[in-house]
């Protein structure tokens, strides 16, 4: 079935009676002193009813341009605070577009009532940089339909927008190759975030193919959800252990949430990593430093940031980009993880 056409300003000129140049002058924020309140309000009321909005490399050309970018975070506000490589991502970004005449904007969008209409609408964005795009997020996949400037941080398979990424599935493989190979058989599984986002389940991916090239049979009931903070992989550890379910090692696709999970193993008597091993994900500066030192894999944040910086403003220059740009991990070994005992 065809998809709804996508509105145009001819349409918006139609509906609020006025010419594509007046729409044009009133939507890109240009001086005309002979358009009043009256009929600035009629276009806005058009654009508004018909979904219509104007991607920022046209303001560009309109000369609007509002020569900033947003970085929108999936995310609580609490959780993107809680983000301990955000600091390093947005330094990346800010190397990158700074230097280019760009201003960064970050926006916590909650998957729940969050919309992406208060940046693009407001013109108070040329493009967006979407950190932690979900699977079932309608509204970011129309506005790459309607080809708004766009750069994913993770992915969204069979949208056609440039994404720049860390190989989350190879990572993931090798952590728990890694497990496999210091000989644990049974090894429990809790996720970043749930699986609607897709670097979530493209970790779980990674997961099951070692579990599967090991020779190891999958089992749904050692995997369970985290949710970005420590608390989420404390609430799984704790529902993991009530399942009663024998495992020797886990790998939680986020160091953030393993520390949750850690505690919960602490507090049920399990010594890591005598008793059970833990890899995590994602190499944040206190990991190194943790009671013991957390095996995980490095995620390059500031590389990662420059290259999804760099990609956007290409774009918005009018410049060819790479569709799909992978950072590779490295698996960094630590004392969590061990040989189970005998």
């Amino acid at each position: 079935m065809a998809g709804k056409r996508r509105a145009t300003s001819a349409d918006v000129a139609r509906l609020a009676g006025v010419s594509r140049t007046t729409v044009s002058f009133v939507l890109n924020d240009r001086p005309a002193t002979n358009i009043g309140e009256d009929t600035r309000q009629r276009v806005h009321a058009a654009a508004a009813e018909l979904g219509y909005h104007v991607h920022g490399a046209a303001r560009a050309l309109a000369g609007g341009a509002s020569q900033t970018i947003g970085l929108v975070l999936r995310q609580q506000p609490d959780q993107a605070a809680a983000d301990a490589l955000l600091a390093d991502t947005l330094w990346g970004i800010g190397q990158e577009v700074h230097k280019r005449g760009y201003r960064v904007l970050v926006e916590p969008l909650p998957p729940e009532g969050g919309s992406y209409a208060g940046l693009v609408h407001s013109q108070r964005v040329d493009g967006l940089i979407v950190s932690g795009p979900r699977s079932d997020d309608t509204e970011l996949a129309a506005l790459i339909a309607d080809e708004f400037p766009i750069i994913l941080q993770g992915s969204l398979p069979g949208l056609a927008a440039p994404s720049v990424d860390v190989d989350n599935r190879a990572g993931a493989n090798a952590a728990v190759s890694h497990l496999i190979g210091l000989g644990h058989r049974r090894i429990a599984c809790i996720t970043n975030a749930p699986r609607a986002y897709t670097a979530a389940e493209e970790r779980l991916a990674g997961y099951r193919d070692a579990i599967d090239a090991g020779g190891i049979g999958f089992d749904e009931a050692l995997v369970v959800e985290g949710g970005f903070d420590a608390t989420s992989g404390w609430v799984a550890m704790r529902n993991l252990l009530g399942r009663g379910e024998p495992f020797t090692a886990v790998f939680v696709a986020s160091d953030i949430v393993a520390f949750g999970a850690l505690r919960a193993l602490r507090e049920a008597g399990r010594r890591v990593p005598a008793d059970v091993s833990v890899a995590g994900f994602d190499d944040i500066p206190l990991a190194r430093h943790f009671d013991p030192p957390l095996t995980t894999v490095h995620l390059p944040a500031r590389a990662l940031g420059e290259a999804a910086g760099r990609a956007l403003v290409e774009r918005l220059a009018g410049l060819p980009g790479t569709p799909r740009l992978l950072l590779e991990t490295e698996l960094i070994v630590r004392e969590s993880t061990a040989a189970p005992r005998p």
